[in-house]
């Protein structure tokens, strides 16, 4: 080992480098900031190669002065920062002082500018590091910034860059995010001499979002707005039926900084919990609005990381907005036909099934908003069910039943009188009866229910329906609402129904138990016995009580009521499996929903299961019982509507 020695600036300078700079975007991104920074309403980015030979970004700023063109290229040099404890409250996108230093030490820069105040613009040129003499220009207003052969005196570093177009990509995307949180900039990019995006000042986001993510996607966005305090929330999200298979789709803003946090990605994916099915990703463009000593932003030198001084509190304001918004939103799945396409060969599960493992139509097929297409169907109903499709249109006849309503204000919903006798006996395939779902539940209570906030909604514009539906294939409803039909999966509306009784009843610590005569014992796996174990106080508040037998065996003694017809051994083996295979989520409140997920699908009417005219009524009757109706808590659609105009278009008739 050699002497201690102080290093170079110039190797100062390129292991600074290779933090701030990992590739041509970061440069980008570096640049753009800088120039939004100085307060410019018109920037232009042009790269060649991806930004390998050329990157040039060019601005209406407010400009460098000439005696100090030569400082703003030196280490730590930087207008924004004057003292350490600026550090709590910074409030532009860079502040270090590291990025024209280590841009310049790995590159060839040539720097022109202009303040409104000079006569004359100033230029001048730095070679890895070197900097040549500063001399006068003709230029406008504001600043240009060329970078040619970026790593050029480091070949091992240029050797990691990927492919010309995969370094444009990247480029492309650190454009579309700082576009994102400025629209009020005029953007232009340009690749290859071609222009790629020329966007003009906006008062909004939405067009911006509409240019780089398509116009189906943004005409289905939610808008979200919330304050807490000092914390502003303001936005748009997506319909479930834009979700993703990747998080790329979810962009954050802090303070105008496109950043990245795990807590409040996690926040965001909660709030979607039922509305999305298992490794689907929502879509979202939000901004956060945060007193700058609340939030650290000196993290790492890239600025997307960030550390806020009361993560818990930003976690759930994100949480509630989001649900609040989904509560008060109709968020119903139009039905749009495919242009010359076939029907779609639906998996048809078998009676008794599993219904999670339903193969559901792709995202194309599922939009918020009717879309005009032409296709074939074919005519394999008898003249009768086609006399009934006929009449979907006409006025229903005799008077609308009346059913419990949900109160229009936001506040805990009462439970709805159950006294009311529904027709029919609805069975639930293998769980308990219409008729014992809607007893009133007796006065016991198993235990401290678990902290599980009570179930807030706020009606949504539901579609009414006007006619007595019919069943298909044993497994759907179809039915006229006032803009068209609907066609009902069976399965996950009566899912969703029994998901959120459960929920509401475990909120208030009213389970109701059936005690087991002989308490029954099941042996079981070593791994699942101990799981199940492990979880005992949890599962009994949602009404089944185990205890360990010795060895790998449980003793079930008392099972829910509405899962009575379940025999006890199929529930707990199912239950462990669960436990023992699937990823938990990290908080009670979390498992306590995963489980009532597994409970209420167990307990719902399953496809393929034929339901007489006073089931069916029934069922539609406690649909507007349900908060989120439009969907089943795996996340699939309940129902989907075709608007009487989509019909129209279809047959020719507009």
């Amino acid at each position: 080992m050699g002497q201690i020695q102080k290093l170079p600036a110039s190797v100062v300078n390129q292991i600074a480098a290779g933090e701030v700079v990992e590739r041509p975007a970061s440069v980008v991104k570096e640049m753009m900031e800088n120039a939004i920074d100085a307060g410019a309403r018109r920037l232009e980015v042009s790269v060649e190669r991806g930004g390998k030979d050329l990157i040039r970004i060019a601005d209406d700023g407010e400009g460098i002065a000439a005696e100090e063109m030569l400082l703003a290229f030196q280490p730590h040099a930087t207008s924004k920062l004057q003292t350490a404890e600026d550090l709590h409250r910074v409030r532009t996108l860079g502040f270090r002082g590291e990025a024209l230093a280590a841009i310049a030490e790995i590159s060839k820069v040539r720097c022109q500018t202009r303040r409104a105040d000079a006569p004359e613009g100033s230029e001048i040129q730095i070679e890895a590091g070197i900097a040549g003499p500063i001399k006068s220009c003709g230029c406008p207003v504001g600043t240009v910034m060329e970078v040619r052969n970026l790593f050029f005196n480091t070949p091992v570093r240029r050797t990691f860059l990927k492919s010309d177009s995969t370094e444009a990509g990247h480029v492309a995307e650190t454009f579309a995010r700082i576009a994102l949180a400025h629209p009020q900039v005029h953007m232009t990019f340009r690749s290859a001499g071609k222009i790629v995006h020329d966007l003009p000042a906006v008062a909004g986001v939405r067009e911006r979002i509409a240019t780089f993510f398509g116009r189906e996607l943004a005409e289905s966005l939610l808008w979200v707005e919330g304050k807490l305090e000092q914390v502003a929330l303001w936005g748009y999200v997506g319909h479930p039926s834009q979700s993703r298979s990747s998080t790329k789709g979810q962009y954050l803003f802090l303070g105008g900084r496109y950043v990245r946090d795990r807590s409040l990605s996690h926040a965001l994916n909660e709030a979607y919990r039922g509305l999305l099915m298992v490794g689907r990703n929502p879509v979202a463009f939000l901004n956060l609005e945060i007193p700058p000593e609340e939030v650290d932003v000196n993290v790492h030198p890239t600025k997307i990381e960030v550390r806020f001084r009361d993560p818990q509190r930003i976690y759930s304001h994100l949480l509630s907005t989001l649900r609040q918004t989904f509560l008060s939103s109709d968020l119903h799945s139009r039905l749009q036909a495919v242009p010359g396409a076939r029907p779609a060969e639906a998996s048809s599960p078998a009676n008794g099934s599993d219904d999670e493992t339903t193969d559901w139509a792709a995202p194309a097929r599922l939009s918020p908003t009717p879309a005009r297409a032409e296709s074939s169907y074919g005519l394999e109903s008898p003249p009768a069910s086609r006399q009934a499709i006929a009449s979907w249109f006409e006025p229903s006849r005799g008077p609308a039943a009346e059913f419990p309503k949900i109160p229009d204000s936001v506040g805990q919903v009462q439970p709805p009188d159950w006294s009311r006798s529904l027709p029919g006996r609805f069975e639930f395939g293998q769980g308990a009866s219409f008729d014992e779902f809607a007893s009133p539940a007796p006065e016991q209570t198993p235990g401290p229910p678990p902290e599980i906030p009570p179930i807030e909604r706020r009606r949504q514009p539901e579609p009414d329906l006007h006619a007595k539906a019919i069943q298909v294939h044993d497994s759907y409803l179809i039915a006229e609402t006032n803009e068209g039909m609907m066609v009902i999966d069976q399965h996950a509306l009566h899912e969703r129904i029994l998901y959120e009784e459960l929920r509401r009843r475990v909120a208030e610590g009213r389970v109701e138990s059936q005690g087991l005569l002989v308490p029954e014992p099941v042996h079981m796996a070593p791994d699942e016995a101990a799981t199940l174990l492990e979880h005992a106080d949890l599962l009994a508040t949602l009404g089944l009580e185990v205890e360990g037998f010795g060895g790998d065996t449980v003793l079930v003694r008392s099972t829910p009521v509405m899962l009575s017809q379940l025999q006890p051994e199929r529930l707990v083996r199912d239950l462990a499996e669960h436990l023992a295979t699937r990823p938990l989520p990290p908080t009670r409140d979390g498992l306590v929903a995963e489980l009532l997920h597994m409970v209420s699908c167990k307990a719902a009417v399953k496809a393929g299961q034929k339901l007489t005219a006073d089931e069916i009524d029934a069922l539609l009757a406690r649909r507007e019982l349900a908060a989120d109706a439009h969907h089943c808590p795996h996340g699939r659609p309940t129902a989907l509507i075709f608007t009487k105009s989509e019909l129209e278009k279809q047959f020719g008739r507009i």
